[in-house]
């Protein structure tokens, strides 16, 4: 089936109905990034321009996850590498704020990008203190 013949106002309508949409998602994985916005708000957030997001682009906007690890997270919750946001389901959803719970995104120095240490007694222990 072709493409419907658009006017040229109908065309510069739609291109600028889409530059404002990938405007509206830059600034979301901006505030994602700075850790201005918690990923609990993005998940509940009902509208077409974050529904329409993929799941990895959102992962990867969050302060210390990379592609690699986004990977890994939505593998270990069997989330599709093309699901987006609308497409998950309660129990994936759930997954992910517990996967990321445990840490307040929204206390991430800006521009520092990571994230909080681990509460005391779930990381690496201390180094040994030197005599002296």
């Amino acid at each position: 089936m072709p493409l419907p013949t658009l006017t040229p106002a109908q065309r510069q309508q739609a291109l600028e109905k889409a530059a404002e949409a990938r405007r509206k998602r830059a600034e979301l994985k901006a505030q994602l990034k700075s850790g201005n916005l918690p990923l609990a708000t993005v998940l509940a957030k009902r509208d077409d321009t974050v529904g329409s997001m993929k799941v990895a682009s959102v992962l990867e906007s969050l302060p210390g996850v990379g592609k690699v690890r986004a990977r890994k997270i939505m593998e270990k919750y069997d989330i599709s590498a093309s699901r987006r946001i609308r497409g998950l389901g309660s129990k994936q959803k759930d997954a992910l704020l517990a996967e990321f719970g445990g840490r307040s995104y929204s206390q991430v120095p800006p521009g520092t990008g990571n994230p909080p240490p681990p509460p005391p007694g779930t990381g690496n222990p201390p180094p040994p203190k030197l005599r002296g």
